[in-house]
């Protein structure tokens, strides 16, 4: 069973990996916001798993907290990309 672990842990850190190279590429603004909600939810699903692995509790609440403010953060740079195109709110 820990091996399963250690290749979905693997897995998601190539994820983040790759958005990294998604990020620095992007060739649009929409596509670097698509990436940082791929970050939140990334880190999220692993906290999760290491939370089932080590069966701790407290990893729990901080999936969710990193969860609502990747949340806050796309939305945050949704509004402030809107405003520099001149959209009003």
């Amino acid at each position: 069973m820990d091996i399963i672990f250690t290749i979905v842990i693997v897995f998601l850190l190539l994820n983040i990996a790759l958005g990294l190279i998604r990020l620095w590429r992007g060739p649009t603004v929409a596509d670097r916001l698509l990436t940082t909600q791929l970050f939140g939810t990334t880190g999220m699903a692993i906290l999760l798993i290491l939370a089932g692995y080590l069966n701790d509790l407290t990893l729990l609440n901080v999936a969710i907290t990193f969860n609502v403010l990747a949340i806050l953060l796309v939305i945050g740079l949704v509004q402030v990309w809107r405003n520099k195109k001149g959209d009003t709110p």
